[in-house]
């Protein structure tokens, strides 16, 4: 989250495991920034099924989505035990106006979901599933790197369904590429850590060489 909103917190949410911080619907209150845990966000579709349009961890702001309409047009699920800092989005109103960095900062964290969501429509346009799966991984990789962790021990707190579902593709055929990368070598499998072995491998398969 940008140091000036992050700042403007005005309280603190902790969340269990599969509770939702806001609904597709609700008006939009608040924007929140995860300090602690993990976060799905998704939409259903008109025939009552889930998609998953992203994951937050540490950092991540959520709640953007909302300023356009002045309404959310997700649910955040927690996927884990989580904390939050909640940041009236009246007051970020207020002060915007007042205050031309906090304007910049919010323009700037504004046009960072709009690239993000342009790059998951095409990699889910122009991609072959294992390309799919590949950049997903070195995108978890880079975060998880900038957060100080390793980038190439991952903790998956996300399920391989939820992964399917934000990449297109069905249970089945991400449980099979996971083992394919696995039988070659480029990565190994404990229960919900993924090794990343061979980084370059993976590189050349999600076309990011």
């Amino acid at each position: 989250m940008p140091s000036r909103l992050q700042n403007l917190a005005q309280g603190r949410r902790r969340l269990r495991s599969g509770e939702a911080l806001f609904s597709c619907g609700d008006p939009l209150c608040s924007l929140y920034s995860v300090c602690g845990g993990s976060f799905k966000t998704s939409t259903v579709d008109g025939e009552g099924r889930e998609q998953v349009t992203g994951f937050f961890m540490a950092g991540d702001l959520l709640g953007l989505d909302g300023i356009g309409s002045g309404s959310y047009s997700v649910t955040a699920l927690a996927l884990e035990e989580s904390l939050v800092c909640v940041t009236p989005y009246a007051l970020i109103e207020q002060l915007a106006r007042e205050m031309p960095d906090l304007q910049r900062e919010l323009q700037v964290a504004l046009s960072g979901e709009i690239v993000s969501k342009h790059a998951m429509m095409l990699l889910l346009g122009s991609m072959r599933a294992e390309e799919r799966l590949a950049v997903f991984l070195l995108n978890l990789s880079s975060r998880f790197a900038r957060r100080g962790y390793s980038p190439s021990d991952l903790y998956l707190r996300m399920t391989r369904e939820d992964i399917g579902s934000y990449l297109g593709l069905a249970l089945e055929t991400v449980s099979r590429l996971f083992s394919k990368l696995e039988a070659q070598g480029i990565v190994e499998i404990r229960q919900r850590h993924v090794l990343l072995l061979d980084l370059a491998r993976l590189h050349a398969l999600g076309r990011t060489a």
